[in-house]
This record gives C-alpha cells, sequence and structure tokens, in this order.
C-alpha cells in the first residue's frame, strides 16, 4: 500500500485515536503470548480483512489506552494513500521519537521558510541595486548633458564676447579714420586763410606804393 511519510502524523489523544480506528473498522487488540493476567502484552490495532486475525486477541479500549500511556507510547497514523485513498497505516512508537520527528519537520519547513525568505530578500536587494545602477547611471548621464550644454554655452558666450570686442574695434576705427580726416581738413582750411590774407596784404603793400 503506497504511503507518503509526508502527511503521516503522531497521535496521543485517546478520543483522536479511538475516532481515527473506527473510522477504518479497527479494533483495539494485544499480540497473543505477550502478556499474562497482569499484564496486556503488546498492543496493536486489528483491522478487518488482514492477516492478523490468528495472532492478536481482542481487548478492551480501557485496557489498550492503559497500556498506551504506561508504555508511553504515540500513534503515527496516516490518513490518505498518495493516489488518496484512505489509508490504514499506522505505527506504535514512543513518545520521545515521535516528538523528535516532529521537531525535524518543523525544523525542515523552518528551514525551507528561511531558504525561500532569504532567496526572497536577495532577489529584492537585487532589484534595488539595479534601480541604483539605473539612477546613477541616469544622474551620470544628465550630469554630462548638463555639462555638455553649460560648455556650448560657454563657448556661445565667448563668441558673443568675441564679436561684440570686433564690433567695438571697427567703431573705434572709424572713429579714428573720421577724427583724423575731420583734423587734415581743418589744415586745408586753417592753410588757405592764412594764404588769403597773405595775398591782401601784398595787394595792399603795393597799392600804397
Amino acid at each position: 500500500m503506497a504511503r507518503t511519510s509526508a502527511s503521516a502524523r503522531p497521535l496521543t489523544d485517546h478520543e483522536e485515536i479511538r475516532r481515527w480506528a473506527e473510522e477504518r473498522g479497527a479494533t483495539p487488540a494485544c499480540v497473543r503470548g505477550t502478556g499474562d493476567s497482569n499484564d496486556t502484552g503488546m498492543i496493536r490495532l486489528d483491522f478487518p480483512g488482514y492477516s492478523g486475525a490468528g495472532s492478536l486477541e481482542e481487548i478492551s479500549w480501557d485496557d489498550w489506552f492503559e497500556k498506551f500511556d504506561e508504555s508511553n507510547l504515540a500513534l503515527i497514523v496516516q490518513d490518505e494513500t498518495a493516489s488518496g485513498d484512505t489509508s490504514n497505516f499506522n505505527k506504535l512508537v514512543s513518545r520521545d521519537t515521535a516528538e523528535t520527528g516532529r521537531s525535524s519537520r518543523r525544523n525542515s519547513r523552518s528551514t525551507g521558510t528561511s531558504r525561500g525568505s532569504h532567496r526572497s530578500t536577495q532577489a529584492r536587494s537585487n532589484n534595488k541595486a539595479s534601480h541604483t545602477s539605473k539612477a546613477r547611471s541616469a544622474g551620470r548621464a544628465s550630469s554630462a548633458q548638463r555639462s555638455s550644454a553649460q560648455g556650448r554655452s560657454a563657448a556661445g558666450s565667448k563668441q558673443r564676447t568675441s564679436s561684440k570686442t570686433s564690433a567695438n574695434s571697427r567703431r573705434s576705427g572709424r572713429t579714428s579714420n573720421q577724427s583724423s580726416r575731420s583734423q587734415n581738413q581743418n589744415k586745408k582750411k586753417s592753410a588757405s586763410r592764412a594764404s588769403s590774407t597773405a595775398g591782401r596784404r601784398s595787394a595792399t603793400r603795393r597799392r600804397a606804393a
């Protein structure tokens, strides 16, 4: 009969054990020849149709549970087989063994949960690192764009300053040329007036003579 250990569970409560057995038609029994008038002997659950009919002797639930508690036992049971059918699997073990198995399963589940949590945390960490890296790359690209824009702005400003300086130089040159021509014209006018005055004086002297 197929069984899956993952679905097995220990029982120590009397009512739970009795309900589980009666749902499957099992009755409390002991192994013939293992006890005496003062001792029940080795206890078992007897299922109809199984080979224990010749070796098992039916006893009361009270006698069965008395021996069960006296021996500090736990009943490991399975509710369903791997195919989903009702399972009759059962095994009597010491309660210490049952507790050890239960703790081991809890630790296994805890370890699995811890690993899952670790993987989830690592994935979030990787996502954050990726986002941070992308943000830094975007920041560097933005900074480079600003630097490039500032460089173009500075170059434009230098060009405008150079153009203004050149224009001022041309205006200054034109003003200087105009001033020079004006000075030459004034000199020519002064020379002409001096020459005219000298001529008039010479004519006057000739008439007087």
